[in-house]
């Protein structure tokens, strides 16, 4: 049997995205600047996306900017507000336990200059509101905290963390990565005062290398790639047409039955995390089920490496990672973990197991029963 639960690295295209990208790259492959009827007929797959999108987000279709994927949503979020804004202050403010994406970005915004201050977390993962409220200055122009944590699955209190920014400093603008979040949790940015959120469309059963970002229209940011000026000057470059057709038909599908999805996906995490614990000495990192997200599973497995357990479950036709896919090659430890306080005998033994609503119940019990049995296993050789 394979089981694939690293769901969170990436998701298996539904078969419409699938059908909507090869219809798109046969029959409608047009420029959509053309003048043309090609170029009208990809204008208007285009269009049709932006309406499935902003029908989930509740906003206006011009405050959806097409982009490469996350990455590229949370470099123009921060970079371009940056820029912006620079003349406003310099101050940025965003947690420690961000995608590198994020900090990454940052890290190059300090040599530009900017100063970044990074919230810590509580041993759950939800980031420090009384530290947030405290490093809000004058100067401070952005905040940028996720909405999801892609390793421990924790939601953050993101209409909170709002409220603190807007009451604190009213011009400080709130960035939201919702990568991991979005067709996951409900979220509608202008009751929740996002000004800016990322979001990538390989974490939602659509095609690699695209997703967008939304961008509250009262908000000011400037382009961080030039060109032919697509996009109303945003984002130049002809549009990638059929990752866009491809996101906006795997959007339409997680959204047409988002609730019953979601409460299945909570019920299999739940059912996971009973069965891990069925083992000694493993530990579930995060927040409780009800600040969870409902795809996200992050367990330690103590006397056991995360990357012997990763590669024996493999051999078993189970696939998880030891951590976020982006930073999984590198030979560091996880910055989530530290900052929630995981004892280092649990550093380098932890496995994310992640879900979409394709997973099965008779998949989670493969996995438990995989798991269980490799674990005990490797045990037989650690000393005590």
């Amino acid at each position: 049997m394979e089981c694939y639960l690293d769901n969170s690295a990436t998701t298996r295209c539904f078969d419409e995205a699938i059908a909507a990208v090869n219809e798109e790259m046969k029959n409608t492959y047009g420029n959509p600047s053309s003048l043309h009827m090609q170029g009208v007929r990809a204008e208007k797959l285009i269009k049709e996306t932006l309406s499935i999108i902003a029908s989930t987000l509740k906003c206006d279709e011009k405050e959806i900017v097409f982009t490469s994927g996350g990455t590229e949503s949370d470099n123009m979020a921060l970079i371009g507000v940056a820029r912006a804004y620079k003349r406003s202050g310099k101050h940025i403010i965003t947690s420690g336990i961000e995608h590198e994406a994020i900090l990454e970005t940052c890290a190059f915004l300090e040599e530009e200059g900017y100063e970044i201050t990074y919230l810590p977390t509580d041993n759950t993962g939800v980031v420090d509101l009384k530290v947030l409220e405290e490093s809000i200055r004058e100067d401070t122009i952005l905040v940028s905290i996720m909405g999801v944590n892609n390793e421990i699955g924790v939601i953050e209190p993101i209409e909170a963390i709002s409220k603190i920014i807007k009451a604190k400093n009213p011009s400080t603008l709130f960035h939201v990565d919702a990568v991991q979040a979005y067709g996951k949790i409900k979220l509608i940015p202008k009751n929740m005062g996002i000004d800016l959120m990322s979001v990538s469309s390989h974490k939602i059963h659509g095609p690699k290398g695209t997703g967008f970002l939304y961008v509250n229209k009262k908000v000011k940011i400037k382009p961080i790639i030039f060109g032919g000026g697509q996009q109303r000057g945003l984002r130049s470059g002809t549009e990638n047409v059929c990752g866009i057709t491809g996101m906006g038909a795997a959007i339409k599908k997680v959204f047409a039955s988002f609730d019953e999805d979601t409460k299945r996906m909570y019920e299999l995490r739940e059912h996971l995390i009973n069965r891990l614990l069925e083992n000694e000495d493993v530990f579930i990192n995060g927040a409780a089920p009800q600040g969870s997200a409902p795809h996200i599973v992050s367990a330690s497995v103590k006397n056991v490496r995360a990357e012997v357990l990763l590669h024996a479950l493999e051999d078993k036709g189970v696939y998880v990672s030891s951590g976020s896919a982006c930073a999984s090659n590198r030979p560091s430890v996880s910055k989530t973990l530290k900052s929630i306080g995981v004892e280092n005998e649990y550093l380098d033994s932890t496995i994310r197991f992640s879900m979409s609503v394709m997973t099965t119940k008779e998949e989670i019990d493969y996995a438990a029963d995989c798991f269980s049995d490799i674990v005990s296993n490797l045990r037989k050789y650690v000393r005590r």
